[in-house]
């Protein structure tokens, strides 16, 4: 692993509260989740049809909205082994 890599990740595991590798396997998840997601995506496109401006940008307010939420409920972050 590149030196400046593994840096980054052991100051972003320490600014969660996380362990080195704990914090790996999250962000590993989070990928894989939003490949998953990605894809279901393509499939519905397929199936019927690209979503309209309209439709992207009401998404786009409903994930704003969901963030700000999580954010703002953010409590301690946990230490993970």
């Amino acid at each position: 692993m590149p030196p400046e890599l593994d840096e980054q990740i052991a100051a972003a595991a320490q600014r969660a509260g996380m362990t080195y590798s704990s914090w790996l396997a999250a962000t590993a998840q989070k990928e894989f989740i939003l490949r998953a997601g990605l894809a279901a995506v393509g499939e519905y496109e397929r199936e019927h049809g690209l979503f309209s401006p309209e439709e992207l940008a009401d998404a786009d307010q409903w994930a704003d909205a969901v963030s700000s939420r999580s954010d703002h409920r953010a409590g301690p972050k946990r230490k993970s082994a």
